[in-house]
């Protein structure tokens, strides 16, 4: 159940169905405006990446479609890019998982499901689909992405194809910002079966490729100053899926097998003739025990397999690191009163690991956790929840391999985790809060191990009415290295310097039938950085939008949308580099006048 209501849910993070849909020609910055828990920095997707309550989103369970992501990737470009526009549902499990969110999920984990037939067929027709085009002035980004899906009896398909086109974009300062220009494809094709009894087969498969000049580091925007060394990162990301389940399965037999491979495909031509290949097969065999209509147990066994390869064919190297981890886990969701509601489980991983010099080791270990909600009154209600998850040893960025490692005192990864937290629900206003913590013991970096931790805590009010709504998010998260406080490079691929960040987003209906305006802030404050780097200066951006429905063509929108009104000279927070004199950030696009069409047939 996606929307699930158990105590494990309680601090989950949902993008609604109207953010989606204006996401759908942006990137995963747009996904999660108006979340500030949730950064994400890097400008571009081929090098964006996400921090949850300042954890990399590489130390949570990632899955699309049920199948498992997070392929370690070249460290200046993300292990999981994707395109918005075939999203259907995203959900941010935020630093407590529950036993069946699978291996690795650390610090949590984030769920994408992507769009079904049924989502664009209308009911009972046996044919429908949508054209999307956009463009957007700064950089002349041009976008056009056509879905075409089609059912008959209990056969049901879809096809998705997009392709988006520009030139580098200006910052806020006037200054074009060389290696950030669109080319973009993105595919998405499934397939589903489901019979009257309610038995779903469904496969699915997608790839993005981004094939472009970028800065020598992706992610930086230069070196000692803003320079023009660029090279070609060609970059494919690719997931399949396969699912059974029984949507109308009730009482002690519900069962639901997964089984699913992703891949990153990283390669950079010049000047080593680097390729980069990582990928994870997985497959999940479960069945949920359906006690009564509000408590269930969720049993079952996983697995895990990734590998991570390095080869340069001009100069002979080739090296690889391999994990296979096994899994079985059970999850109780109970509420034994009306009041109360807990969810507690556990799982046991072997864990087998192969280094590049040939040398192998295996780790085991048992993660338990335990979360709760009670309901002081009809209004008010607590929450919390803590766990302690086995990490094993998890592959490495691939261009990093030496052969000269040697993984003798590579130790296995624990994380604990702890949230307490309230939700205040005040009629049309609402108020909640936590508190977080995340501690990773023997965090890998190369061939060595350190200890990181990310401790903060979130704020959120949102007020609706009739004709329109108001959502404040603030979060605020310090990182630590060893005990102490930590910049960019030592918390690489586990945390980033995040500090207070605030979002706000409005919509309003206007007295026009059919015409939305809406808009929101995003802020980071000052925050101050240990001594010997750069303390990292705040900002404000504010976007704004119109929207329009003709009455007499509901199947027409018409989206209007300036992005960084006020030509805010900035680079997101969550990028890299910020508190180095040495690294020119990777800034954001200035003022944007994008226009958005849709049509749906």
């Amino acid at each position: 159940d996606f929307y699930g209501s158990s105590a494990d849910r309680a601090t989950s993070m949902y993008v609604s169905d109207l953010e989606l849909e204006r996401a759908r020609t942006g990137d995963l910055k747009d996904v999660f405006a108006g979340i500030a828990s949730v950064s994400v920095g890097g400008a571009i997707p081929v090098a964006q990446k996400i921090y949850v309550n300042g954890v990399d989103m590489l130390n949570l369970g990632v899955s699309i479609d049920g199948a498992a992501q997070n392929n370690r990737a070249f460290h200046h470009v993300s292990a999981n890019a994707i395109d918005p526009g075939l999203l259907k549902q995203v959900r941010a499990d935020a630093t407590v998982s529950p036993a069946d969110a699978g291996p690795y999920a650390l610090a949590g984990s984030v769920v994408f499901e992507t769009i079904d037939p049924e989502d664009v067929v209308p009911i009972g027709e046996t044919l429908g689909g949508n054209v999307r085009l956009s463009y957007g002035d700064n950089g002349g980004t041009a976008q056009g992405a056509l879905t075409l899906a089609g059912r008959h009896g209990g056969f049901s398909w879809l096809g998705y194809v997009k392709r988006a086109t520009g030139d580098d974009y200006e910052s806020g300062d006037g200054e074009t910002i060389k290696g950030t220009a669109a080319d973009l494809i993105s595919y998405l094709g499934k397939v589903a079966y489901e019979s009257r009894s309610g038995n779903r087969y469904e496969f699915s498969a997608q790839q993005v490729t981004d094939s472009e000049l970028r800065q020598y580091r992706a992610n930086f925007g230069g070196v000692g100053g803003v320079v023009d060394s660029l090279r070609l990162y060609d970059t494919r990301r690719a997931s399949y899926s396969f699912i059974y389940e029984n949507v109308l399965a009730e009482g002690m037999w519900d069962p639901k097998v997964t089984i699913g491979y992703s891949e990153s495909d990283i390669r950079v031509p010049s000047p080593y003739d680097s390729n980069g290949l990582s990928g994870t097969w997985s497959a999940t065999v479960q069945n949920t025990f359906n006690l009564s209509a509000r408590d269930t147990i969720v049993a079952g066994v996983d697995f895990q397999s990734r590998f991570g390869e390095y080869s340069s064919p001009t100069y002979a190297e080739r090296y690889e690191e391999n994990s296979r981890i096994y899994g079985i886990f059970a999850q109780a969701r109970l509420e034994p009163t009306d009041r109360i509601k807990l969810s507690f489980g556990s799982r046991f991983d072997y864990q087998e690991f192969e280094g590049v010099d040939g040398s192998s080791q295996s780790n085991s270990g048992f993660s338990g956790n335990f979360s709760a909600v009670y309901a002081l009154t009809d209004s008010f209600s607590l929450r919390g929840g803590i766990s302690s998850v086995f990490g094993g040893i998890d592959i490495e960025d691939n261009y990093t391999y030496l052969p000269s490692w040697s993984y003798s005192d590579l130790q296995a990864a624990r994380a604990k985790n702890a949230t307490f937290g309230f939700d205040w629900n005040l009629g049309q206003l609402n108020l909640g809060g936590e508190l977080f913590l995340t501690q990773i013991d023997n965090a890998r970096g190369g061939v060595s191990n350190f200890d990181f931790e990310s401790r903060g805590f979130n704020l959120g009010a949102t007020y609706g009415w009739a004709t329109g709504f108001a959502r404040l998010t603030l979060s605020h998260s310090d990182i630590e290295v060893d005990g102490s406080r930590a910049e960019s490079y030592y918390a690489l691929d586990f945390g980033a310097p995040l500090g207070t960040i605030l979002a706000f987003e409005i919509e309003q209906e206007t007295g026009v039938e059919g015409l939305r305006v809406g808009g929101g802030v995003d802020v980071a404050l000052d925050y101050d950085m240990p001594d010997g780097v750069n303390n990292l200066d705040g900002y404000q951006v504010v976007n704004v939008f119109a929207e329009y429905v003709p009455p007499a063509q509901s199947n027409l929108t018409v989206r209007a949308e300036i992005s960084n009104l006020f030509d805010t000279e900035y680079a997101d927070r969550a990028t890299y580099g910020g508190e180095y004199g040495s690294v020119t950030t990777l800034k954001e696009p200035g003022r944007t006048i994008s226009l958005v069409a849709v049509a749906r047939f």
